[in-house]
C-alpha cells in the first residue's frame, strides 16, 4: 500500500506542477464570469498581477465585481483578447479545444494552466491546505470551516463555492498558515479530464459522502469511487483523513488509507459523534461525544440532521488544529449562512420563500427533511428544477421518487436545458409527477417557471414554507415569485 501511495503522489505532484513558468506578471483568464474563476481573478489582482479576462455572457453581478476590482474583461471570445501575449492563460473547465482563444493561444504557444493549478501554485502550495470532499456538503463544510478559523484569529485563506454572508465573499488570499478548498470531483479542464481534487495536497482532508453523480463525465459509482480512491492514496503520510462512517465507502477508503484517519457519524461506536439533537428554530442544538466521552455542547443556526454532521467534520478538524472548544462554539452560533444554502429569500403575506442549491436526489431528500424538522406544523412546498447534467438524464429517474416524502406540495418543472442531452437519456418530469401521484402526493408538472409562479400565487397560503431547489438561477422565480404575491 506505502509503495502505490508514493506511485500515486509523485504522479499527482507531476500533475500539479507542470505548465506554470516560474516568472509571471500579466495573466489572462478564459471564461472568468464563473463563481470559481472570478474569485480566482480577484485573488489574483489582490496578489499584484495584471489580470484580464473573457467570457461569452459578461453581466452582473460577476461583471460588476470584475470591473471593481479593476479587471478588464472582454465580451467574446476572440484571438485579440490575448494580443497582448499574457504570461500565462488560465482555462475554465467549460472551455472547449476548439474555442477561438484557445485556438490562439496554442498558435501563439503561451503558457496556460487550469484553475486548480493556478490556485494551487500561487495561493495554496505553501501552507496547509484543508481539502473538503465528498459529493455532499461541501460548500457548507468549507464556510464553516473557513469561519472558525477566522474567528481562531488566524486569517484563512479560503475559495468556496458559494458567498458567505459572514465575509460577503466567496474567497480570501489570507495572511494565516492554512487554506480551505473545496475538493471538487468534477473534471479539471479540457486538456485534464481527472478530478479537481488532485490538484491539492492536504493537510487535512474531509470526505463526506461518496454517491454517483456528475453522469456526464462518470461512468457509475465504481468509477466515481476510483477518482476519490486516488485522492486518498495520494495524502502524505502524516496528514489527517476526516471521514463519515456512515457511509460504507468512505469507511473502505478510510480503511486503506496511508495516512491518520478519524471517523464521525451517529452511531454508538463513531469515534466522533452527535447525540441529544433539539431542533428549536432558528437554533440547531447537539452534543458531541469524542471517544465515549462528552466533548462540547453547540449550536448551530442551521437546520437539518446533514448539518449537524457538516458541523461535525468541521469541530474533527478544528481540535486537530487545536482550535479550543470556546472559539469553535462561538464559531458555530455566529455562522450567517451561504447564499443560496437554505436562504430565506423573503416573506411576504406570510409566506417564507427559500432557496436551496439541493439537485442530486439526495441532497433533495436531506433538505426536505431539514425543512421539516423546523417547521413541523407548516405547509412545505417543494419547488424542483432538474438542471444539472446528472439531473436531466433519467439515471436518477426513479430514485426522485423517494426524495421528496417532507413535502406536502410539489411542484417539478420540466428540464430547462434538455437539447444538451442525448434524448435516449432524457429525465422526464411528467413520469417523475405521476410517480409521485401513485405514493399519494400532491405534485404537478409544468413546463416553464412562469407556469410555476402562476400557480403557486393561486394556491400559496400564509404559514406556507415554499422550498425551492435547482443549482441554477431558476429564471429568478424568488424574486418574480415575492413580487406576485
Amino acid at each position: 500500500m506505502k509503495e502505490a501511495s508514493d506511485s500515486v503522489r509523485t504522479k499527482m505532484e507531476d500533475l500539479r506542477n507542470n505548465r506554470i513558468p516560474k516568472e509571471i506578471k500579466t495573466i489572462h483568464l478564459i471564461a472568468v464570469c464563473g463563481t470559481g474563476m472570478g474569485a480566482l481573478a480577484g485573488m489574483l489582482k489582490e496578489a499584484g498581477f495584471e489580470v484580464t479576462g473573457s467570457d461569452h455572457h459578461v453581466y452582473p453581478p460577476m461583471s460588476t465585481f470584475l470591473s471593481e476590482q479593476g479587471i478588464r474583461v472582454a465580451n467574446g471570445f476572440r484571438p485579440e483578447n490575448l494580443s497582448h501575449r499574457p504570461d500565462l492563460v488560465v482555462v475554465g473547465n467549460a472551455v472547449s479545444k476548439d474555442n477561438p482563444e484557445v485556438e490562439a493561444m496554442f498558435e501563439m504557444a503561451l503558457p496556460f494552466c487550469s484553475l486548480p493549478q493556478a490556485l494551487n501554485r500561487f495561493f495554496i502550495h505553501s501552507k496547509g491546505a484543508l481539502v473538503v470532499t465528498g459529493t455532499h456538503g461541501k460548500t457548507t463544510i468549507s464556510a464553516l470551516l473557513a469561519w472558525v478559523l477566522a474567528t481562531a484569529g488566524l486569517d484563512p485563506g479560503f475559495m468556496v463555492g458559494g458567498i458567505l454572508k459572514n465575509f460577503n465573499r466567496n474567497y480570501n488570499i489570507g495572511t494565516g498558515t492554512y487554506f480551505v478548498v473545496e475538493g471538487d470531483e468534477y473534471d479539471t479542464a479540457f486538456f485534464d479530464k481527472g478530478p479537481k481534487f488532485l490538484h491539492y495536497t492536504p493537510s487535512r482532508a474531509i470526505l463526506t459522502t461518496v454517491e454517483f453523480d456528475h453522469a456526464d463525465i462518470y461512468q457509475d459509482l465504481s468509477h466515481v469511487k476510483k477518482a476519490f480512491s486516488e485522492f486518498v492514496a495520494a495524502m502524505p503520510e502524516e496528514a489527517l483523513l476526516v471521514g463519515y462512517d456512515g457511509d460504507p465507502i468512505v469507511r473502505e477508503l478510510a480503511g486503506k488509507a496511508p495516512c491518520w484517519t478519524a471517523l464521525y457519524g451517529t452511531g454508538e461506536r463513531s469515534p466522533w459523534r452527535i447525540e441529544n439533537v433539539r431542533f428549536d428554530p432558528p437554533w440547531s442544538r447537539f452534543e458531541v461525544i469524542r471517544r465515549g466521552k462528552l466533548f462540547g455542547v453547540f449550536q448551530i443556526p442551521l437546520m437539518g440532521r446533514h448539518n449537524l454532521l457538516n458541523a461535525l467534520a468541521v469541530i474533527s478538524v478544528a481540535e486537530d488544529l487545536r482550535i479550543p472548544t470556546d472559539i469553535v462554539a462561538r464559531a458555530l452560533e455566529t455562522f450567517e449562512g451561504i447564499k443560496r444554502r437554505q436562504e430565506v429569500r423573503g416573506i411576504k403575506k406570510g409566506i417564507t420563500i427559500i432557496d436551496d442549491f439541493a439537485h442530486h436526489p439526495t441532497e433533495v431528500r436531506e433538505t426536505l427533511a431539514a425543512a421539516r424538522a423546523f417547521h413541523a406544523k407548516t405547509r412545505i412546498v417543494a419547488v424542483f428544477e432538474p438542471r444539472t447534467n446528472s439531473s436531466m438524464r433519467n439515471v436518477f429517474q426513479k430514485v426522485y421518487t423517494g426524495s421528496f416524502d417532507d413535502a406536502d406540495l410539489i411542484c417539478i418543472r420540466k428540464p430547462p436545458l434538455l437539447d444538451k442531452i442525448p434524448a435516449e437519456e432524457w429525465f422526464s418530469s411528467e413520469e417523475l409527477v405521476q410517480d409521485l401521484k401513485n405514493q399519494g402526493k400532491e405534485a404537478y408538472y409544468f413546463p416553464d417557471t412562469e407556469a410555476i409562479i402562476d400557480h403557486l400565487v393561486k394556491v400559496a397560503e400564509p404559514k406556507d414554507v415554499i422550498l425551492i431547489m435547482s443549482n441554477g438561477g431558476f429564471d429568478n422565480i424568488h424574486e418574480r415569485l415575492l413580487e406576485r404575491l
